[in-house]
């Protein structure tokens, strides 16, 4: 799939996230909502990345003036202590996934949102059984426990609200519940969801973006020698920036996203009619040759590298600037500690297709 198809399609307004607020499950002839699967659709009714129009704008005004610039440029310092503290005392051979990739963002999230530290061992399990639920097909296992990490996650967040409501602190949850413009605030039901939002879209490309970096420096050695030296330089922010995207498009971790045709259209001489869903392929536009020059290198100096991995239009990725963040910091981090780093021979399973990691990555050091 080009990537000036994909460009354009996420910038056209005849496209949407979803088209339950035009048509009915009836008017799509679609069968009744599945009963499973109850608390997911409502929280899927309440956060950004699944509206339009004005609740989508309302909300994600509201959300950004809480979840601000300065707000995660203040986690730099703490996001580069968590990563050095997690590579402390690893063994020679050690799981990149679970031990270097994973407990980063979950524990940056978690730290942002204002959970205690004695409740984070919820958190991934929680957001690990819910993203299975967007995934192309699942079982009732996989159905039943996404649902119930959704309720039960819901609950802690408004426990945690409700506290916050009575005794502010230095958190996003705090923001959230305190946020207003033109007399406009979060209701329960949308700080709850875009809290689990946070977490589930807050790591998923993260964890995945980390691991599959490790994996493609591995097999680019002049790239991987590339920030090896860098690391030993303190003027090289703008590469370590421009790494972190390369990477993303190199190997995209949410490769797919798809969006409803809102009214019918022609769109590149094909008919698309209401009530279709388009799957946009980022990782195919990611590496076109008609856009980016020779896809399949890894190039720090590439020019406009304005990859598709966080999506583009009123729906770009909200959390870009701290995924972008954390995979800087934490790269550097690991690099340094680890500038030999080897990848023995291994199988290599992914957790999905929309969303997509490895589940092991083992890494041999060293040191």
């Amino acid at each position: 799939m080009r990537y000036d198809h994909i460009s354009q399609l996420l910038r056209d307004k005849r496209l949407g996230r979803s088209i339950f607020h035009i048509l009915s499950r009836d008017e799509l002839g679609f069968p009744p909502a599945d009963p499973r699967l109850t608390a997911f659709d409502a929280f899927q009714e309440h956060h950004i990345l699944d509206m339009e129009g004005r609740g989508h704008t309302r909300i994600r005004g509201l959300v950004q003036k809480a979840f601000t610039p300065s707000r995660v440029e203040n986690l730099r310092l703490r996001i580069r202590d968590l990563v050095r503290e997690s590579l402390e005392n690893l063994p020679t051979t050690f799981d990149a996934v679970k031990h270097f990739a994973e407990p980063l963002p979950v524990t940056v999230i978690a730290e942002l949102l204002g959970v205690p530290k004695a409740d984070r061992h919820l958190l991934r399990p929680w957001s690990a059984a819910i993203v299975k639920l967007y995934e192309l097909g699942y079982s009732d296992e996989i159905a039943t426990a996404g649902n119930t990490a959704v309720l039960e996650f819901s609950q802690y967040i408004q426990d945690l609200a409700g506290q916050r409501r009575l005794e502010p602190q230095d958190d996003l949850i705090t923001a959230l519940v305190q946020v207003e413009e033109a007399g406009e605030k979060l209701s329960s039901a949308e700080l709850v969801a875009n809290c689990i939002l946070f977490l589930n879209a807050g790591h998923e490309a993260t964890v995945n973006g980390l691991s599959s970096a490790l994996l493609a420096l591995h097999h680019h050695p002049a790239a991987k020698a590339e920030l090896v030296a860098a690391t030993a330089r303190a003027d090289t922010d703008s590469l370590w920036q421009s790494a972190v995207d390369e990477l993303l498009r190199f190997d995209t971790p949410l490769p797919m996203f798809e969006r409803w045709v809102l009214e019918d259209m022609d769109f590149a001489g094909v008919e698309l009619k209401q009530g279709m869903e388009l799957a946009l392929m980022y990782a195919s536009g990611n590496r076109d040759p008609n856009r980016f020059a020779a896809p399949n290198q890894i190039n720090f100096s590439r020019e406009n590298n304005q990859h598709l991995t966080f999506g583009l239009g009123t729906h770009y990725c909200i959390g870009a600037p701290l995924a972008r963040l954390e995979m800087g910091v934490a790269l550097r981090a690991f690099l340094e500690k680890f500038p030999n780093y080897q990848l023995p021979e291994q199988p290599l399973e992914y957790t999905g297709f929309v969303i997509r990691g490895l589940k092991q990555l083992l890494v041999q050091t060293s040191s």
